[in-house]
């Protein structure tokens, strides 16, 4: 319930405690509004209980699985025993309990009015919340999105990202559905824990949004690593028994596994919670806002995974912020989709942001569009640390870089650079001038600014 229960009118109204809506509340009341927050499971939603950081925190303890496996190569005897699947999943626990308890600190202590229960949209001002109603001056959708199943059964041998977080057992085989995101970050951490991974993907490619040239880096450093994948053809069905599942893929070839993990995305969370009643636009599951996340009705905004583009936490946040300064009339900033950053955890990592070279040829014209690429061989940070790579640029000609994208351990690391980049429209002069640490992997975006601005120092 409300922290009082006779707290039922607010300035500001949100339904959905993730990262976009409690991004709201938090600016909301930085602004000097009244907040209730609703949300039917935990705080902090699926980012922080079912996402980025569970899945994040295996990847960590994969990362110390193969450190362990390839010592030797370091002089360091040491060897991989085995995996505690147990104790891997308390580790993640830990965090996401210890993330969870600030969270809700952090609200208390600021005084956000946290609703628990089920809400649905009753009018243009109002949510009953399980037979209570709330009203808000102003009212903020952000209910967030869900593991997509195509019609799968969920169960059994069958899981999304949810379930297979928390498995009692490691299998010995798996066959992951989607090469993008979410598919990639599980292939890297089975097989860095010894399950035999194949990844099936009906688009022609593994993370099929990203740039050509991390696309190639990606399958060849998967193939080096013995992740298995098949491109370019769908799957058709998936059938589980007592002993494990078999794939039927649309060119009549059939794989068998122990276990099938879905991840061909995620869906917004909109059905059945009042919004089409109240004459919101709804397409595809999607709530159709404007620009500035309005969605035309009332004073009603829809905020992050609702609202169609990227899923990613962060726009999350910032579609909260953005929201609460527009309702306090900040006027603040659009960030594009295409400038948001984008970081992919598997191993290598890749991150990336703006244009990728082909959409930017699209965009600017395919003779304004310059490029370069440098070799992680050339970083000495990258050799210590055992790991390949690029960084790529792309600029238009006599213009600013418009896109960075990186393959390599650890990259991701190196995004909040980038996304500066991009951002404030730098020039590669500008970044040439710069003095970038040595030895860093930061270096290698300084190394490809110089090239790009056709003073290349290491290449």
């Amino acid at each position: 319930m409300a922290d009082s229960a006779a707290t039922q009118e607010f300035d500001v109204l949100i339904l959905g405690g993730g990262s976009a809506g409690y991004s709201a509340a938090l600016r909301a009341i930085q602004l000097g509004y009244t907040v209730g927050l609703i949300e039917k499971e935990k705080l902090g939603g699926t980012c922080l209980h079912t996402g980025c950081i569970p899945t994040k925190a295996y990847l960590h303890a994969a990362e110390l699985a193969e450190n362990a496996r390839e010592g030797a190569k370091y002089g360091i005897n040491s060897s991989l025993q085995s995996i505690d699947l147990a104790g891997v999943r308390t580790y993640k626990d830990g965090i996401v309990a210890g993330k969870h308890k600030g969270l809700q600190g952090l609200l208390k202590m600021k005084k956000v009015n946290v609703i628990t229960g089920n809400g649905r949209l009753v009018s243009q001002d109002s949510i009953d919340v399980d037979g209570t109603v709330y009203k808000g001056k102003y009212i903020v959708l952000a209910t967030g999105s869900e593991s997509k199943t195509f019609g799968l059964e969920i169960g059994g041998r069958v899981l999304t990202s949810t379930e297979a977080l928390n498995m009692e057992d490691l299998p010995k085989s798996a066959i992951v559905l989607g090469g993008g995101v979410i598919g990639v970050e599980f292939a890297s951490v089975w097989k860095s824990f010894g399950v035999d991974v194949t990844i099936v993907e009906g688009l022609p490619s593994l993370v099929p949004n990203e740039d050509p040239a991390i696309i190639k880096n990606l399958e060849r450093a998967f193939k080096k690593r013995g992740i298995k994948f098949n491109t370019g053809v769908f799957f058709e069905k998936v059938e589980q028994d007592a002993n494990g599942v078999k794939v039927s893929l649309a060119d009549g070839k059939t794989l068998e596994a122990e276990i099938v993990l879905v991840a061909v995305g995620r869906g917004p969370v909109t059905a059945n919670l009042g919004y089409e009643e109240q004459g919101i636009t709804i397409d595809r599951g999607f709530v159709i806002t404007d620009e500035r996340l309005h969605t035309g009705v009332g004073n009603i905004y829809a905020i992050g995974d609702i609202v169609p583009g990227l899923q990613l936490a962060h726009r999350g946040y910032q579609h909260g912020r953005f929201v609460a300064e527009e309702i306090a009339g900040k006027k603040p900033t659009i960030i594009e989709d295409i400038n948001i950053p984008k970081v992919t955890y598997c191993e290598p990592e890749i991150a990336s942001v703006g244009y990728t070279e082909p959409k930017a040829k699209e965009k600017f014209g395919a003779d304004s569009i310059e490029t370069t690429e440098y070799n992680l061989a050339g970083n000495g940070k990258s050799s210590i640390l055992g790991t390949s790579g690029i960084i790529k640029m792309v600029r238009v000609k006599n213009g600013p870089i418009v896109g960075v994208h990186g393959i390599g351990g650890r990259i991701g690391e190196q995004i909040g650079e980038a996304q500066l980049i991009v951002n404030w429209e730098a020039y590669p002069e500008d970044v040439a001038q710069l003095i970038h640490a040595h030895p860093t992997q930061n270096e290698a975006l300084g190394e490809a600014a110089m090239a790009l601005a056709g003073a290349p120092l290491h290449g």
